[in-house]
């Protein structure tokens, strides 16, 4: 009974950017998980093997940061899966530099990546939803929407826009039993992070602000998503689930 509220099988999932960690953990719980970016490549590359481990994939290449890319991206995989369950809007970009460096240009493109496709992929694939009534979106935002720090003005107000494009979704398609969440991470291992992982002075910051005293790790993230995608959370709607080792409770 337990196992039946975190299945996520026979569910028809999108999932944007290429996330190793959400993409393996949605799979394993039984998803047909559809994979959406840019590298063709790469995508190849985690479809393959996502079916060498018996797991039902898919992909679709189009750049979220292009409506009409977007727009018939999803029309594509309609008239091939004919439904959708789930929508993960993870991709996203970052670039960390004083606002009084930060080229209008820079924001534009991280905005589109960021924000702009999230509000586009759920306005489309929320249409499918809608035909059954019923379906789930998960957005990626961060402790940087609610929080801040030094040179990433951008990529704070990206995220923090998140947060209330979730809670609109939530009560805007919450009648026609769509849920909408979304996952604030901490301080993760991701290549994205490279940077500051590679960074001894950060990397000990990081340890020593965080009260598990460790970056996280990708694979962490997979089964709350699950979670916020399944049975299991039929009652969750407009949260915002805080995955960061307890980073930001610490003063």
């Amino acid at each position: 009974m337990a196992g039946d509220l975190f299945s996520l099988k026979n569910q028809i999932i999108l999932i944007t950017g290429s996330s190793r960690g959400i993409v393996w953990a949605m799979a394993q719980a039984g998803a047909t998980v559809i994979l959406i970016g840019r590298d063709q490549k790469l995508l190849q590359q985690r479809l393959e093997e996502l079916k060498d481990a018996n797991l039902e994939a898919d992909l679709q290449v189009f750049d979220v940061s292009y409506s009409k890319a977007v727009i018939e991206g999803i029309q594509s995989i309609a008239d091939r899966h004919r439904v959708l369950d789930g929508l993960v809007n993870n991709a996203g970009i970052n670039l960390r530099k004083p606002i009084h460096e930060f080229e209008l240009s820079d924001y534009d493109r991280l905005m589109d990546t960021n924000l702009r496709s999230c509000f586009l992929l759920s306005r489309e694939a929320s249409k499918l939803m809608l035909q059954k009534q019923s379906g789930s979106i998960l957005n990626l935002s961060s402790i940087m929407g609610p929080q801040a720090r030094k040179t990433v003005s951008a990529y704070t107000t990206s995220k923090g826009g998140i947060i209330g494009l979730t809670k609109a979704l939530a009560v805007e398609l919450g009648p026609q039993g769509i849920r909408c969440n979304a996952i604030a991470p901490g301080f993760f291992a991701t290549e994205m992070n490279t940077a500051l992982v590679d960074n001894p002075e950060f990397s000990a910051f990081i340890v020593s602000r965080n009260p598990l005293q460790r970056f996280g790790q990708p694979n962490e993230i997979g089964g709350a998503a699950v979670f916020l995608m399944s049975a299991a959370a039929t009652y969750v709607n407009g949260h915002v689930l805080t995955i960061d080792g307890g980073i930001s409770c610490q003063v």
